[in-house]
């Protein structure tokens, strides 16, 4: 089992967000890049999982504060982080199973990712 703390993601990352196309590039990029290499940065490379075919990708949202947020663009504010999860343990993220768990706030808000075989 592997698990990762990452960053709240960026307002411009949420589905609801009117940021101009470029600020939502660079953002989605850096979160990849960040998600990557937490990964990397916990000792994990391509390869070194004994992976089966499906991977249980747990994300705990843990908010910046106590106001409502849906499931949904939560999830959807962090498709980049899963895509550089899946380029840092080099598995589809078609292989995995998410699910989502509610945190408690914490300052400025973090995602907590677990990762074991489903």
């Amino acid at each position: 089992m592997i698990s990762i703390t990452l960053p709240w993601p960026p307002k411009s990352l949420s589905p609801n967000s009117r940021k101009h196309w470029a600020v939502k590039a660079k953002d989605a990029k850096h979160a990849r890049q960040v998600a990557a290499w937490s990964v990397r940065s916990a000792g994990i490379r391509p390869g070194d999982l004994d992976i089966p075919y499906r991977v249980k990708v747990t994300l705990g949202f843990a908010p910046p504060d106590k106001r409502h947020r849906d499931d949904d663009n939560m999830l959807s504010s962090c498709k980049n982080f899963i895509d550089g999860i899946a380029d840092a343990i080099g598995i589809d993220d078609s292989k995995f199973e998410i699910v989502i768990r509610r945190d408690v706030p914490v300052k400025g808000g973090a995602v907590h990712v677990t990762l074991e075989p489903a």
